[in-house]
């Protein structure tokens, strides 16, 4: 297996719909150069075709998401931060989230996870913000975004049990009064991420 500092690597960042994901992923790619996926990067392409949850739709989604994660672990790049509103009341989420992940473990790369949290409140604030409706046209229909975001509140269970937060790859962070750039600053400090120029090193507790 090769060594974990050479691999790249693979940060999940997952939370509710709005809770900040891209962009604290965005901050996270600026100073550290992993490179970024978020959701809607395969959503709205598959969206000019097909409607959300056709047959179709998923493969297209799915095709864009494998694809790009099976290039970035054989590559050489530092790593990948994908975002992804994990429902965690779903069993076949966590198969999903673990064959999502089977390259980069192929690799021997760390795998890490943020989940983030915020007030329903914050998020429903958040859900109208521009950097969000620059990056997702779909949710530029504000009033069926925000419909389907109290939806999906009451269908899935999108923050983990304890069962997880007691895990080592894993943290957890209440982002609800917190900006974007020192959430991600608090998780580069924790998972200790290289920096841009500044050279990665081997780590005795890699």
């Amino acid at each position: 297996m090769e060594d974990a500092n050479a691999a790249p690597i693979l940060l999940f960042i997952v939370g509710p719909p709005a809770v900040g994901k891209m962009a604290v992923g965005h901050q996270i790619a600026e100073r550290t150069g992993l490179r970024l996926l978020h959701n809607h990067m395969s959503i709205e392409p598959a969206l000019r075709f097909f409607d959300f949850g056709h047959p179709s739709f998923v493969r297209l989604v799915e095709d864009f998401r494998r694809g790009i994660v099976e290039e970035v672990a054989k590559s050489d790049l530092p790593g990948l931060v994908f975002t992804y509103a994990w429902a965690f009341n779903l069993p076949q989420e966590a198969e999903t989230v673990k064959g999502y992940a089977a390259p980069f473990v192929a690799r021997g790369s760390r795998i890490l996870y943020l989940e983030l949290e915020c007030s329903l409140k914050e998020r429903l604030r958040r859900n109208e913000t521009a950097f969000r409706l620059a990056e997702k046209p779909s949710k530029r229909d504000i009033v069926r975004s925000r419909e389907r975001l109290l939806e999906h509140e009451e269908r899935y269970q999108f923050n983990s049990s304890d069962e997880y937060r007691s895990r080592g790859d894993w943290l957890r962070v209440d982002i609800t009064g917190m900006e974007a750039e020192e959430a991600a600053e608090h998780a580069i400090r924790h998972f200790q991420f290289p920096r841009l120029g500044v050279k990665r090193e081997r780590s005795e507790n890699a």
